[in-house]
């Protein structure tokens, strides 16, 4: 009887430890080019202690603040980062894939711009280097998420460079981009969603938080979402789109951050700014699409 009992002790001894225990961290790894390491802005170098930069160039970016959020949502996240400048996905899967190829939780892909630096439009390189990506992440953990950016219109080419943009809505980019993705979501079920960061830019213009139009003058009151090339973005364009990734992956209502929210006052952004940048990114990733 006494060793009966023994043994039933150790057993509850060792299940309240195995229930004690903290939960394993969740990983996450970015796939991507300067729209995710954040370049010609202080996102770039922001805390990259925070983050393991699988290239080791010191990068911060856009994980970052990632990570930044999650912290104080009391979330625990490993984050990493695999980026590339001027690179799209097909770059990352020839000539990345010792850094990338790992079992992950989620992978987050942005590709180029343009989705095709050659063919600025054509969704069909962009699509089959997502699908090889997804499937190699898949073998590694099948139950991994990846999700695919829609990133954001481009002012250079809708209102200088020629394009097939030039002339269009500034908004019809950011939606060629998101019809695109969704089409690499039919064709490769590997990949899990796409996160509407582009459609949220067009949110912020919308309801003239952001001036559409860099070239013509910032109104008063409203914010410029890109740099000082009106390609990249500045830092509350980088900012929205954190705050976009962070409400996808992990469905935790970002308005929650508040106006203090601690990499908004890093990044020295404007208070009543930083409320209305998390609520249009709750108000996208809440929003139900057709």
């Amino acid at each position: 009887m006494d060793k009966m009992r023994r043994t039933q002790g150790w057993i509850a001894a060792i299940a309240a430890m195995t229930m004690a225990a903290p939960a394993a961290a969740e990983s996450i790894l970015f796939v991507g080019n300067s729209f995710t390491f954040g370049a010609n802005s202080p996102v770039m170098r922001y805390r990259p202690d925070l983050v393991r930069d699988l290239n080791r160039e010191g990068i911060g970016g856009v994980p970052a603040l990632f990570k930044t959020f999650a912290e104080q949502a009391g979330q625990d996240w490993t984050v990493s980062l695999e980026t590339a400048g001027g690179r799209d996905l097909a770059f990352h899967y020839e000539h990345k894939r010792r850094e990338i190829d790992a079992r992950w939780d989620v992978v987050i892909l942005q590709g180029y711009s343009t989705l095709d630096a050659q063919r600025p439009g054509d969704p069909t390189r962009h699509a089959e280097a997502a699908g090889s990506i997804a499937a190699m992440m898949r073998r590694a953990n099948p139950r991994v998420r990846v999700e695919l950016i829609s990133t954001w219109s481009r002012a250079d080419l809708t209102y200088r460079v020629p394009s097939p943009w030039r002339g269009r809505a500034v908004t019809a980019m950011a939606e060629d981009l998101a019809v695109a993705n969704a089409g690499v979501l039919r064709r490769f079920p590997e990949i899990s969603g796409t996160i509407p960061v582009g459609q949220a830019w067009n949110r912020a213009w919308a309801e003239r938080v952001a001036d559409p139009n860099p070239y013509d003058g910032i109104a008063f009151g409203q914010v410029d979402l890109w740099t000082w090339d009106q390609y990249h973005a500045s830092a509350a364009g980088y900012y929205l789109e954190a705050l976009v990734i962070f409400g996808k992956v992990t469905g935790f209502d970002v308005r929650r951050l508040g106006e203090q929210e601690r990499a908004a006052r890093d990044l020295g952004l404007e208070p009543r700014l930083v409320a209305r940048l998390q609520a249009i990114a709750h108000a996208e990733v809440t929003a139900v699409t057709p």
